[in-house]
């Protein structure tokens, strides 16, 4: 992904950086977290915790400032999101959040949403 392209997705609603996350995602089979002594957790204003996806290491990498600062991006296959990492972080309460930007959260889908959306994508590319 180009600096001019992921400017472009930094720049979009919540909506449609989920939308491009799950084209993305199911398009490469690739997700990506940030990590350092253990993985980037966030909070929603409310508090809750959210555990911050992106489809790219550049959008990821864009985040590892302030508390997130020194956070190196790393990728995970799409098939451990489902197997492992969604239902990890549902039985520990943790929302899953989407393309999070330098200034502002990402969308917190449900986990069941998010799987579904997911596979719905990946169902539509292996039909087409």
């Amino acid at each position: 992904m180009d600096a001019s392209e992921t400017s472009s997705v930094v720049s979009l609603p919540k909506q449609l950086r989920y939308e491009h996350f799950i084209r993305r995602v199911a398009d490469t089979g690739r997700v990506w977290g940030l990590v350092r002594d253990g993985w980037a957790i966030g909070k929603t204003d409310d508090g809750a915790l959210v555990f911050p996806l992106w489809p790219t290491s550049e959008l990821a990498q864009q985040c590892a400032v302030l508390e997130w600062e020194g956070y190196v991006p790393q990728e995970f296959a799409l098939q451990e999101l489902f197997d492992e990492l969604l239902p990890q972080i549902e039985a520990d309460g943790i929302l899953p959040g989407i393309t999070y930007t330098p200034d502002e959260y990402g969308l917190t889908p449900s986990h069941a949403e998010l799987r579904a959306d997911l596979q719905a994508r990946c169902r539509q590319r292996t039909s087409s």
